[in-house]
């Protein structure tokens, strides 16, 4: 990689020259929050959910804790960020630690709440990422049944989500793919991705969902990094790789946090206009309940404030 070229090989885009100023058709962009703990991380999310609203996004999402531990905590969120944005709020929903009953109970107080939107996962095991996977008794089995559970409950807007590179539980990329099958047949309306780092990877899934009768979006989830370390343990739980380029980038900046993030949206930055000319229109960022990075990566890919 020469001194002039960003990670993926093309110009580095901090001075915005590689980037419009406005994108030629509106990407659209949607973002993902965790239901805060603490009244100092609720203050903080809230802050983060005013920073954002204004790029218009189609969607906020909000995450479940292992094992449903947060399943108060997301509902109030949830709820909370449509009424005060306006903006279509999903809620993410697994199949861990409850019966078919208890979850068909909390996706009936979804829609009753106005909610149509649900992120339809099969869950982390109650001891989080990494450990073993068994089906409640009496509960879902997987994401295609709940998806197709939820369709039954409501005409529920369906996100599932999929992995380029494949889901750490998946035999090999086949059977992965035809899992993803099972969700997408079962009613779901759009892919959302793990986190990935190389555009070659989402290109080439996607290629292989389309040749698979997928015939739904996929829209890739963009992890912006700032903390390697952090992020490379959590890459390890869920099957993604870290290249050797990226760790590269970090190195030696252990302590130097502004330098971290400067390079963590170029990086990002870098990753979705390559997407973006290879004609993707959306795109799914995981926040991290922190504004500053996705605001900046979409300033950069021409989405602003309306």
């Amino acid at each position: 990689m020469s001194p002039d070229t960003g990670p993926l090989g093309g110009p580095y885009s901090v001075s915005g020259a590689e980037f419009p100023a406005r994108a030629p058709q509106r990407l659209k962009v949607s973002f993902e929050f965790s239901p805060p703990k603490t009244e100092a991380a609720e203050r903080s999310l809230w802050e983060t959910v005013t920073r954002l609203t204004p790029l218009k996004p189609t969607f906020f999402s909000v995450t479940y804790g292992a094992g449903g531990s947060t399943r108060q905590r997301t509902h109030e969120t949830v709820a909370r960020l449509k009424k005060e944005t306006g903006v279509d709020a999903a809620a993410h929903l697994t199949c861990v630690g409850a019966t078919q009953g208890e979850i068909d109970e909390v996706a009936r107080a979804y829609w009753d709440a106005g909610i149509r939107h649900i992120v339809a996962l099969r869950g982390d095991p109650p001891g989080g990422m990494g450990g073993k996977y068994s089906p409640h008794p009496g509960g879902y089995a997987n994401a295609a049944e709940l998806i197709g559970g939820l369709k039954k409950i409501g005409a529920f807007q369906i996100s599932a989500a999929c992995y380029p590179e494949k889901h750490p539980d998946s035999a090999d990329a086949k059977a992965d793919l035809e899992n993803l099958k099972r969700k997408v047949d079962a009613g779901a309306d759009r892919c959302i991705t793990q986190f990935f780092f190389e555009a070659d990877d989402f290109l080439r899934f996607r290629d292989h969902a389309a040749a698979a009768c997928i015939n739904v979006p996929i829209v890739p989830g963009i992890m912006p990094v700032s903390n390697f370390q952090g992020i490379t343990k959590m890459a390890g739980l869920c099957g993604s790789k870290v290249p050797s380029w990226l760790a590269n980038m970090f190195d030696g900046l252990e302590d130097d946090v502004e330098t971290r993030r400067m390079i963590a949206a170029t990086v990002a930055g870098d990753l979705c206009r390559r997407l973006r000319d290879e004609g993707v229109d959306q795109f799914h960022f995981y926040t991290l309940n922190r504004a500053d990075l996705t605001f900046a990566i979409c300033h950069l890919l021409g989405v602003r404030p309306q």
